[in-house]
């Protein structure tokens, strides 16, 4: 957990306290980067560099099933965006919105670990300001950047827009950063929600760690999506 020193805190509510200011500082907590993307001659292709405090636990071959590139929101940042082919036989793409004080370089082995066990691909962004993204982390723009990945998903699976998938809804109940009270918000206001999983204990930063994490999205892909 990522604690706030004196100055920090000061800077917070300082010259002068404005309230969108002080809930983007509190909100997000982008690390140093842990990676790097370094274009070819044509712009198309990006070629990517973790560093030690990536964390890679993973060989080579899967870093090469690994596939970057940038894109721009509809407010002018750039965006880096992954793409981890975790399966050849996988059907299905998981659009990942990761944690407040982590990058794509610090999620790559997740990824790759996640997707292998229940047989999906996996689909990333960095919000503006954090790794390889331009900007400055906001509400706003992370409104635009989880929209621009969702167009580049898009246009990379060209049948995702013929699709109608199920949502399902995970949630530790001991979350001490996003209130439980969300996920059971976001539950109720789907249009095809499947049954939840409320994570008894869990908190925001351990509920991966839970059996029952890994079994419910391992049914979830294996039944319930398949069964549309």
């Amino acid at each position: 957990m990522n604690h706030l020193s004196l100055s920090e805190i000061c800077c917070l509510f300082c010259c002068p306290p404005c309230p969108g200011k002080i809930a983007s500082k509190l909100a997000f907590l982008p690390p140093e980067p842990t990676y790097s993307l370094m274009s070819d001659d044509s712009g198309s292709r990006w070629t990517l560099h973790l560093s030690e405090r990536a964390d890679w636990q993973y060989s080579t071959r899967e870093k090469d099933a690994i596939e970057c590139f940038m894109t721009r929101t509809t407010r002018g940042n750039r965006i880096a965006c992954m793409f981890v082919r975790c399966s050849p036989s996988a059907r299905y793409t998981l659009l990942f919105s990761h944690g407040n004080a982590v990058d794509l370089g610090q999620m790559s082995s997740f990824y790759i670990g996640l997707g292998s066990r229940i047989n999906c691909n996996v689909f990333s962004y960095d919000y503006s300001g954090y790794g390889a993204s331009s900007g400055k982390p906001s509400e706003k723009n992370l409104y635009a950047d989880v929209d621009a990945a969702w167009q580049a998903l898009r246009s990379r699976i060209d049948k995702i827009s013929k699709v109608t998938s199920p949502v399902l809804v995970i949630h530790g109940t001991e979350d001490e950063v996003i209130d439980f009270s969300h996920g059971l918000a976001l539950y109720e206001r789907c249009q095809r929600p499947v049954e939840p999983l409320w994570v008894e204990g869990a908190g925001h930063n351990d509920v991966e760690l839970y059996g029952q994490y890994l079994e419910r999205l391992k049914q979830f892909v294996a039944h319930e999506l398949v069964n549309l």
